[in-house]
């Protein structure tokens, strides 16, 4: 079983939390710690713990520590594996059918009426709420609005009116707009958002996306006229690419910090609203479709939370109702609060009652998610083929390879049909047991080691350690079942592309072991897990070569047993050491 470290009020927000308003007046019986996944965002967690704290502090949570590279692929391994913690926190709804089996309805608590129907009706589940966001990164067409103001220039509301004032904007020597492409995921974005303009949201469009996904439609006969609205795009300036191929945050100083061009499409929330060095004010318009009928945004939850379903069963009552309070306080104004700074000008309350002043850079986003005129960016589900779509998208925009709109659409086709016939092949290994903590790690341990033609590896465990999170330790346990490269994203450390080796004696190597990895230097070690070559004892007197994850030792280890860093991706040697093996239990697969 994963260990947990329970602390007891270390810290302001470390836990031992409650809402003292819902507990009765001297009450002071202690209940039992609820379990709470940090996903890696302990830090962004941290305002709303503490205000939990500084509320009412008898409810006792228990921090179960992820810090790998996938996050949102782990919550849902854990969630197959019915392995969630209490509170479940999640940054995408990868399952629907999971979410209504393993959370429990929250549809019937008072917190839910705080949300708008709009945003109630996309998060409905055959009736049942299972999952809500908190706050949500809304996102647009930012633009230039003093250069705007300062034309006399009205931000258009159908198409018409934007190829008009598109082809003003070009008379004055400036670009229209411009498109992010350094990802492929920016152009998959501006093309999908554009089709949410018309049809991809309404019933038949949510109908048609289940049905391509699992292979039952096709895009051809679907999206022509999409792409005839993304050519009339391209045609008119909007959709720009950048030759330097530059990061998002770069082309909005560049062209509308530098006047440039008016209009910029991204998926990228900025982190403020006054562009700096020049001083000129950023606004943000909708995806403008053919009409203006049905103008969108897109939003995109910082993260959902529910509640696990095991709550509801007898025995856990007390717990229960500390989940709700914890809730409720989450959905309440101040709640939200706590996960909104100066610094998040894109990020807005999910409640329907926040107040947003009505000039603010999001305020006509926010009208238009109360008026269900603002969507879920399009992600699960399209894992796997996103970034090859994104590409032809961006081979349009940029008129490489004679890619149109006709061959978008066959290659959309092309790529799912792709996948789903070559879906058996992307399993390269199988569980055949859940994996503790431990055990994952003397995994890992077995295929760097290998790799590194070693004597043994130590490996870090990422246990809760009154806040800190070792992004370079094992965090994700491995379940059992069909693995896959996300499979290893999700339980490798997150720090990859290199690895250390040291020197030293089986007394030395079996000592560091149990000492483990003090990374503060307070006495509070993370644990190591020393894995050796046939899972045999090291012998004292004999010199090993000792292989360690990147950023898993302190300096002075290091330099004590000279550390030497060599290339190489451990997230790839895992991979191809399961491959290997085929089939892995824990216990088994004895490193050779």
């Amino acid at each position: 079983m994963t260990r947990r470290l329970l602390r007891r009020l270390l810290l302001p927000a470390a836990v031992m939390l409650l809402l003292a308003a819902c507990a009765p007046a001297g009450q002071t019986e202690e209940t039992e710690a609820l379990t709470w996944g940090t996903g890696g965002n302990y830090a962004r967690h941290q305002p709303f713990l503490e205000l939990l704290h500084q509320t009412c502090p008898d409810i006792e949570l228990e921090f179960v520590s992820y810090a790998g590279g996938n996050a949102t692929g782990y919550s849902w391994s854990q969630m197959r594996a019915d392995d969630i913690p209490d509170i479940f926190i999640t940054s995408q709804i990868l399952d629907e059918t999971l979410a209504e089996e393993r959370l429990i309805d929250l549809s019937g608590y008072g917190f839910v009426n705080g949300f708008s129907t709009a945003i109630l009706d996309q998060l409905a589940i055959d009736g049942g709420i299972y999952l809500l966001p908190v706050n949500s990164t809304m996102y647009g067409i930012y633009y230039n609005k003093t250069l705007m103001e300062e034309k006399g220039w009205e931000v258009p509301s159908n198409l018409a009116e934007l190829e008009a004032l598109c082809a003003q904007i070009q008379t004055e020597g400036l670009i229209p707009g411009v498109v992010g492409t350094m990802l492929t995921g920016g152009p998959f974005s501006a093309v999908f958002n554009l089709a949410k303009t018309s049809w991809l949201t309404t019933p038949e469009g949510i109908g048609w996306e289940r049905d391509f996904l699992s292979g039952a439609a096709s895009a051809e006969g679907r999206w022509e006229g999409t792409m005839e609205l993304v050519q009339r795009y391209i045609d008119m300036g909007m959709f720009t690419a950048d030759p330097e191929d530059r990061i998002n945050v770069e082309l909005i100083q560049d062209y509308l910090g530098g006047r440039k061009a008016v209009f910029f499409t991204a998926v990228q929330p900025v982190s403020y609203t006054v562009i700096p060095d020049t001083g000129d004010e950023l606004g943000m318009m909708p995806y403008i479709g053919e009409d203006g009928s049905k103008n969108v945004y897109m939003y995109s939850p910082f993260c959902y939370f529910g509640i696990s379903r095991r709550l509801a069963e007898p025995g856990n009552e007390k717990k229960l109702e500390n989940a709700v309070r914890i809730l409720n306080l989450l959905f309440s104004p101040e709640g939200q609060a706590a996960f909104i700074t100066e610094q998040t000008p894109c990020v807005i309350s999910v409640l329907d009652s926040a107040a947003l002043p009505e000039d603010a850079l999001i305020g006509d986003a926010r009208r238009a998610l109360r008026e269900g005129r603002a969507f879920p960016m399009t992600y699960a589900g399209w894992e796997n083929v996103l970034a090859d779509m994104g590409q032809a998208y961006k081979e349009w925009f940029r008129g490489e390879n004679g890619v149109d709109g006709a061959r978008c659409i066959a290659r959309m086709d092309a790529l799912q049909q792709s996948f789903l016939s070559h879906s058996e092949e992307i399993y390269f290994c199988e569980s055949t047991a859940d994996f503790t903590l431990e055990e994952t790690a003397e995994l890992v341990g077995k295929a760097l080691g290998s790799a590194a033609g070693a004597d043994a590896a130590i490996i870090p465990l990422g246990e809760f350690h009154d806040g800190v999170e070792l992004s370079a330790g094992i965090t994700g346990r491995l379940y059992a079942g069909k693995i896959n490269t996300d499979t290893v994203g999700a339980i490798a450390p997150n720090h990859d592309g290199e690895y250390a080796v040291l020197t030293m004696t089986g007394a030395e190597a079996k000592a560091l072991a149990r000492a483990g990895f003090d990374l503060a230097g307070d006495g509070n070690p993370f644990p190591y897990v020393l894995v050796t070559r046939g899972g045999g004892e090291l012998e004292d007197g004999r010199t090993c070569q000792v292989a360690f994850l990147m950023k898993s030792y302190t300096e002075e280890t290091g330099a004590a047993w000279g550390a030497q860093v060599e290339r190489g991706s451990v997230r790839t040697f895992l991979r191809e050491w399961l491959e290997e093996q085929g089939t892995v239990s824990p216990g088994g697969n004895p490193w050779r």
